[in-house]
């Protein structure tokens, strides 16, 4: 008999998708009723899903999903949200005709960072390059939008202060946490943060198509990799 204790520690695979997939439907549910009742635009409902579905990568390494499930996972999610730019798919999320491609962008580097990170068991940094996504990316968008006062162009793109303000601070506090969770309160990590929230904020500053939504956790998480390695190393 298995007991309860050892099913929390240590969950058979049907239970920690069943989690996962739990969160991700409240997710979606949660998009659908803002989109059907018109209680938000189409740009907040989308970030809802950005910022809400991100957080995923927290249960699959607290839960220790198998790399292969989040991989395949991926895989799916990118075809789908490829197809959604050109069928009714997902219409909360994806609308035809959209020049962004970030919703592709971001299931497919949940797969890559899986795929690179679950492999070596150094999971903390897949989880910091997508909640430096999920959240850096999506409160600089809203907080831009609601209280860009100041803004700025790049090529054709116009940002805002504030908004990147948004991105290097949240950035760094993600960052920090993440590894503070995971090497203890060193003066390395909180440096290895500073350097990867300006590096996030660059990316997303010079971002087009919605191609920070691969940029930003795949840089995010190489640099805390590769300094973490010089820094931490033993």
């Amino acid at each position: 008999m298995i007991s309860l204790s050892s099913w929390f520690l240590d969950p058979p695979l049907w239970l920690q998708l069943a989690i996962a997939g739990a969160w991700l439907g409240l997710v979606g549910l949660t998009a659908e009723i803002l989109h059907r009742n018109k209680a938000a635009g189409p740009e907040t409902v989308r970030k809802v899903v950005h910022i809400g579905a991100g957080n995923v990568i927290l249960i699959a390494w607290w839960l220790g999903i198998p790399a292969w499930v989040g991989i395949g996972v991926s895989i799916v999610a990118s075809i789908i949200t490829f197809l959604s730019y050109y069928l009714p798919i997902l219409p909360s999320i994806s609308g035809i005709g959209r020049k962004s491609l970030g919703t592709f962008f971001y299931a497919v580097s949940i797969g890559v960072l899986v795929g690179w990170f679950w492999t070596i068991e150094q999971p903390q940094f897949a989880a910091l390059g997508i909640l430096v996504m999920t959240w850096g990316d999506g409160l600089a968008c809203i907080v831009g939008q609601r209280f860009g006062t100041h803004p700025y162009k790049i090529w054709d793109m116009q940002k805002s202060w504030e908004g990147s303000l948004a991105m290097f601070l949240v950035s760094f506090v993600v960052s920090g946490l993440i590894l503070l969770g995971v090497y203890g309160n060193l003066w390395q990590i909180w440096l290895i943060s500073c350097i990867v929230a300006l590096f996030a904020t660059g990316l997303e500053a010079f971002s087009k198509f919605g191609i920070d939504n691969l940029t930003v956790p795949l840089g995010s998480a190489a640099l805390s990799f590769a300094f973490s390695q010089f820094l931490l190393a033993g």
